[in-house]
């Protein structure tokens, strides 16, 4: 019995860790979404559930609500689509393949923050690539104001963040491609399967962990999403691409910390709620495979 325990002892430093920096923290939180926790009161005091009484009667977290789902819905479509479709073409017998990968991949390595500033510039309604480039085909009247337009706003930080993300799924695709056998593959191909029926039926299916990987991770972060709004719109124009996190910063500055952590926890709960299924089907899938 002490044998088979002491593979465990190793365990415990990492599990304290978590539980001090994750778990307890969690709880604290908890409990504070409850109290009327503010920068400028001078005790704090147990209040129920008038903190999300609050929240659910405010306009903007429907706003939130509506714009964090779109992004996360968009950003995980199509994150999955364009890496796959970079991944297919990487796996290919192509010259200098490891660098197009490294180019690829190299978005996911920089500072969202720094995408933002970049992309700040190419999308400038007047001096930016966009524009500029659309005018140069001939395309000029269909230049936009792209971060300040109610329309478009919302569409750019989501093409920017599929730029940035988009070589992540590649790298998670490219590696379960290399454990498919091309023996299968190829007597497929000696068969007469064309390269779609290939796919569909060979390639695709022993693609279920990548997907379940990609699409989890999709689904977490994009829901999650701060820095890129933050940085291009700051949830505007007006309240037109707010997501949760920059309403919980707005509410944050202003001090009312309780609110801020009910907002935390909503997010927390509609992560899990979406989340969870999410991983199930996708694991029950890779189990029929």
């Amino acid at each position: 019995m002490e044998r088979r325990k002491y593979p465990l002892y190793f365990s415990y430093p990492a599990l304290a860790v978590f539980l001090l920096f994750f778990i307890a923290p969690t709880l604290i939180g908890v409990y504070y979404s409850f109290t009327d926790w503010n920068v400028n009161a001078d005790s704090i005091r147990f209040i129920g559930f008038d903190n999300y009484k609050a929240l659910f009667g405010e306009p903007r977290l429907g706003k939130a609500l509506s714009n964090t789902l779109i992004f996360a819905a968009a950003v995980t479509l199509l994150q999955n689509a364009v890496g796959l479709g970079l991944a297919l073409l990487m796996n290919e017998a192509i010259r200098m393949r490891n660098l197009y990968r490294t180019i690829f991949f190299m978005p996911y390595v920089i500072a969202p923050i720094v995408i933002g500033y970049v992309f700040r510039a190419i999308y400038h309604p007047e001096h930016g690539i966009v524009n500029e480039a659309l005018g140069w085909i001939g395309l000029g009247s269909l230049g936009q104001d792209w971060l300040n337009d109610p329309k478009w706003a919302l569409f750019s930080i989501i093409m920017t963040d599929i730029w940035r993300v988009a070589g992540f799924a590649m790298v998670v695709y490219l590696a379960g491609l290399q454990f498919i056998p091309k023996d299968l593959t190829e007597s497929a191909s000696i068969d007469g399967a064309s390269y779609w029926r290939r796919f569909r039926h060979i390639v695709f299916p022993l693609l279920a962990a990548s997907f379940t990987v990609n699409v989890l991770l999709s689904v977490i972060g994009s829901m999650k999403v701060f820095e890129m709004v933050m940085m291009l719109t700051d949830g505007g124009p007006g309240y037109t691409t707010e997501v949760f996190y920059t309403y919980i910063r707005s509410t944050f500055s202003m001090g009312m910390m309780g609110y801020s952590t009910a907002i935390n926890l909503v997010l927390f709960v509609l992560v899990t709620v979406v989340g969870v299924p999410v991983l199930l089907a996708l694991k029950k899938r890779e189990v029929e495979m």
